[in-house]
């Protein structure tokens, strides 16, 4: 009985480890798929790229966009300086937007017809947008309702024209 407890007392002892399988590898095994990530990694850069592009390419407008908030949401303003700030407001997006060449020189009609070019409409010319042009030199300054109507239509100039 004295040898019976001589044998080793762990059972873990003689057991034989079995080999682990082989890593699998992350990288795809066949052309296509890889060929499919490569697409799909420029496609991804080709769009950040495109996005980046556009957001630096239309800053002025979202400058543009914020400056003309501050001018609406400016209530000691009087009617003539609320005028003459939209219409500097205009005059310096579209010297960010277009070559100064064409926009520089322009004044009264040619500017409003200007406008409407690059905006596809008639409202500069034919409507509202006419205070920019002649507001500042009209005895009675313009009312809130008109006011009004000219920031909405500057904001959709700002967002809509197109160089």
């Amino acid at each position: 009985m004295a040898e019976a407890t001589s044998v080793t007392s762990d059972p873990v002892a003689g057991l034989i480890d079995f080999p682990l399988p082989r890593e699998v590898s992350l990288w795809p095994q066949t052309w296509e798929a890889r060929l499919a990530i490569a697409l799909l990694l420029a496609a991804i850069c080709a769009t950040v790229w495109r996005v980046a592009h556009l957001r630096r390419v239309n800053r002025y407008r979202r400058e543009a966009l914020a400056e003309l908030d501050s001018i609406e949401h400016a209530r000691n303003s009087v009617p003539s300086e609320l005028l003459s700030k939209l219409t500097l407001l205009v005059r310096r997006t579209a010297l960010a937007a277009f070559p100064r060449e064409r926009v520089a020189p322009l004044v009264g009609p040619a500017w409003l017809a200007f406008l409407d070019r690059s905006y596809g409409g008639e409202e500069f010319s034919h409507g509202v947008g006419q205070l920019l042009a002649s507001g500042p030199y009209r005895q009675i300054p313009p009312d809130g309702a008109e006011l009004q109507s000219l920031v909405r239509l500057v904001r959709r100039w700002i967002r809509g024209h197109h160089a």
